[in-house]
């Protein structure tokens, strides 16, 4: 093959194809779909599953686990990112980090976790720390910022539900 042969052929706004224009055509009369069947009719349509008559392949594996919707999304942050990434006595939140390009997308909560050493004096605001991140922080002379953030659905224990149903007694 060469250059000039790359693109022979092809055209840049192809005509479309004409059906059931006659013999001569090469797509008359049934008009490129065949001799009778479901597929020759006007209207049909068909399951993209659809595997000729045989159980569909998505019916036949397992089904397992499930999607928590309700799930909080949390970017993770590790201390050694922190002490590579800034200052001392810089202040680390949410948007210097993503300025800083080491979190990425959408997410809920932000969490600095304990991974590796921290020997620079910061002040850290996230959601949510690990205790061994939030310990490292503090002995390099930091300070640590809980931020208000999006909380898990808590789940109602027994105590807490037969309290409310109890009537208050009035004296």
């Amino acid at each position: 093959m060469n250059l000039h042969e790359v693109h022979r052929g092809v055209t840049k706004n192809r005509r479309r194809k004409r059906l059931g224009r006659g013999p001569g055509s090469g797509t008359g009369k049934t008009s490129g779909r065949g001799a009778k069947g479901a597929k020759s009719r006007s209207g049909y349509s068909r399951k993209s599953v659809f595997q000729g008559g045989a159980m569909p392949l998505v019916r036949r594996i397992p089904k397992r686990g499930f999607t928590n919707k309700f799930a909080l999304t949390v970017a993770e942050v590790n201390v050694q990112d922190l002490e590579n990434l800034f200052d001392a006595g810089a202040e680390v939140n949410p948007e210097t980090l993503k300025e800083k390009g080491k979190v990425k997308g959408r997410y809920d909560v932000l969490k600095v976790l304990g991974g590796g050493e921290l020997t620079k004096k910061l002040k850290v605001s996230a959601h949510r720390f690990s205790k061994s991140a939030e310990e490292k922080i503090q002995q390099a002379g930091g300070e640590v910022v809980v931020l208000p953030g999006r909380k898990p659905v808590a789940k109602k224990t027994q105590a807490e539900g037969q309290e409310k149903s109890q009537p208050e007694e009035q004296e």
